[in-house]
């Protein structure tokens, strides 16, 4: 093969990837917490992140384990330039893997701090974690996404569509009244994308939150 031809397969390879998305479990806690912490320093909000990994490991995969999507569900998209591996791990929910064309190559410079535990040279990209709500007023239940997050260095090419339609498709297949999110009044660029994705953005609704202190006011009032 000519020096010019390996340059273009070499090209074609960075430019192309494998996706799967998956269902995480305790081995993707490092990775979690890395988007995590991430995804507070884009949203500006780290001095609300209190997380560890081992809060983390405790509160999302405790023992016995929780039914996927009936309790704290965490989805992992991972990338990688060669086909996947069958995950035998994967009796729940089974893994979305799609073959996409980036249009261009992508260097990504934390590759290997987010290595994949499942080795192979796959790396994460993002991840979405979901919960049951319901809906009084449908008298269904739903799936509240708490988090969706793509890294920066995989925004807008497709990646974030990708998780968001899994929990979608999800709730759709499990006979689910609808899924509810929050996105921050600034981020037009995410509002804009959601509207894209079909969903209406309800600015009649505010968020009320009690935590810390004004919780833990409540406590001896049972």
């Amino acid at each position: 093969m000519s020096s010019s031809a390996a340059a273009t397969r070499e090209k074609t390879a960075a430019a192309s990837v494998w996706t799967r998305i998956r269902l995480a479990d305790r081995r993707d806690v490092p990775n979690i917490h890395r988007l995590i912490r991430q995804m507070a320093e884009f949203e500006l909000l780290t001095h609300l992140f209190s997380a560890t990994e081992a809060s983390l490991s405790d509160t999302l995969f405790p023992s016995p384990a929780l039914s996927p999507f009936l309790s704290f569900t965490v989805l992992i998209l991972e990338l990688s330039h060669s086909p996947f591996s069958e995950d035998s791990d994967a009796p729940l929910f089974a893994p979305i893997v799609r073959w996409i064309d980036l249009e261009s190559a992508v260097e990504d410079l934390e590759a290997a701090e987010f290595a994949s535990p499942r080795g192979e040279g796959i790396v994460v990209a993002g991840f979405v974690l979901c919960f049951p709500n319901y809906s009084t007023f449908l008298a269904k239940p739903g799936l509240y996404i708490e988090d969706i997050f793509v890294r920066a260095t995989w925004r807008r090419r497709g990646l974030g569509r990708m998780l968001l339609a899994a929990v979608a498709g999800q709730a759709a297949q499990m006979g689910m009244g609808r899924v509810e999110w929050c996105v921050l009044d600034w981020n037009v660029n995410a509002i804009k994308f959601y509207e894209e994705m079909g969903a209406e953005v309800m600015p009649m609704w505010r968020i009320c939150r009690l935590t810390g202190p004004a919780l833990q006011a409540y406590l001896h009032e049972k």
